[in-house]
């Protein structure tokens, strides 16, 4: 049963049309032989016992018969039977000539309605049983893609041509909801950054107008102090700091889309020489041990953007951390996972909150970070086919685990 219900669509039909071909053909000998019998019994009413005659020649018809109508003389032994004469139409009873008639239509055309019927009759079983489910299936999915609605599954799983094109189609649809959940991410994260864009520029800009408006007001009167208007430009000028850093980030944040991976063959001597170079420039007064683990040559990847992760969490650790950091690295051929702990206060926020753009756990660092870090570190790992992790350390601190394929 399973090797008929995944034959191909040219095969089945030609194995629905023999069955049906063949079921005609004994079905029609059936009828046209009882048609016949049913013909020679209404015959033999009107055929008295000295009316018989004798059994002609072969290829000769019988008097008032066509050659269809007379049977050959069977020989039994010293005996011989003799077929019975087509009556005269005037002679028989209107019923028995009606009856006589349907019999002759049943043995001229039963092949041909068989035929047609069986044909038929064998289309209708081919459409129920092969098309139509994977047709219904076809026509649920894309009037669903249509209304933008991925949420469904194709259950057709015969393996035919139709089968091929459920599973193509049913691949189509996993791929356009990834595309769409990606796109919708997008979305929401430019969203965001539209936000944080609008926040990060009303800040700096209103504290400007305040300062200029108390200038414009008190300086042509000479009512404030010299002292005063010094203290107020200077904050003027770091408020200007502030978005020369923000339009800066803009501008970077802009050129990641059309970054792309150069990647190259990473080995473990190279990758341990560039973290201990970046470890000496950033540690300052922490204490950061650097602990390298390889179980393969190397790792092919883009060391650049490796590097700018590491960095970027490194960087993290170093403000929330109280005294040490601890970096661990595993490479193989196929991942490469950096892993930052710190003994800080650790994370208070939830992971999705901490890779958004702009997220600032510290807002006393406002002016120093710009909040990109995290989001440009995910980014990357996911170009790469990884992830971010993020997580708190059960002994206290925070946990940031950096994953690349």
């Amino acid at each position: 049963m399973e090797k008929l219900r995944n034959l191909s669509l040219k095969k089945t039909f030609i194995l629905y049309m023999v069955v049906s071909l063949t079921v005609t053909y004994f079905l029609s000998a059936i009828i046209m032989h009882q048609a016949s019998y049913i013909q020679q019994t209404l015959w033999q009413k009107y055929v008295s016992e000295t009316d018989e005659y004798p059994a002609p020649p072969p290829d000769t018809p019988l008097p008032g018969t066509s050659p269809s109508d007379a049977l050959a003389p069977v020989s039994d032994a010293d005996n011989f039977m003799y077929m019975t004469p087509r009556p005269i139409a005037s002679i028989m009873s209107e019923r028995d000539r009606y009856l006589s008639e349907v019999c002759d239509f049943f043995q001229t055309y039963t092949i041909l309605l068989l035929s047609v019927i069986g044909t038929c009759i064998a289309v209708f079983l081919f459409y129920q049983n092969k098309l139509r489910i994977p047709i219904d299936e076809l026509n649920m999915a894309s009037r669903r893609i249509a209304e933008k609605d991925f949420d469904f599954h194709i259950l057709y799983e015969n393996r035919d041509e139709l089968g091929q094109l459920c599973r193509e189609f049913e691949q189509m649809r996993e791929q356009l909801m990834q595309n769409n959940q990606i796109l919708w991410k997008t979305v929401e994260e430019e969203r965001a950054l539209r936000a944080a864009i609008a926040h990060d520029i009303r800040s700096p800009l209103s504290v400007l107008k305040g300062y200029q408006e108390m200038l414009i007001e008190y300086v042509p009167s000479q009512t404030i102090g010299m002292d005063k208007i010094m203290e107020m430009l200077h904050a003027g000028m770091h408020q200007i700091e502030r978005m020369d850093v923000f339009v800066e980030t803009m501008r970077r944040l802009n050129s990641l889309g059309s970054r792309k991976i150069a990647r190259r063959e990473i080995t473990v001597a190279e990758l341990e020489t560039d973290l201990r170079a970046e470890i000496g420039v950033l540690a300052g007064d922490k204490e950061i041990l650097l602990e390298v683990l390889a179980q393969e040559a190397g790792f092919t990847g883009d060391k650049e953007m490796i590097l700018e992760v590491a960095e970027n969490i490194l960087s993290n650790a170093l403000r929330y951390a109280d005294t040490q950091i601890r970096i661990s690295v595993i490479m193989t051929r196929q991942e490469l996972t950096i892993c930052v702990t710190d003994d800080g206060c650790g994370f208070a926020e939830p992971p999705e909150k901490i890779q958004e753009p702009y997220f600032q756990q510290n807002i006393r660092d406002s002016l120093k970070h710009t909040g990109l870090g995290m989001y440009i570190s995910r980014l990357y790992c996911e170009q790469h086919g990884g992830k971010l992790l993020f997580e708190n350390n059960a002994q206290g601190g925070a946990v940031v685990t950096a994953v690349f394929r």
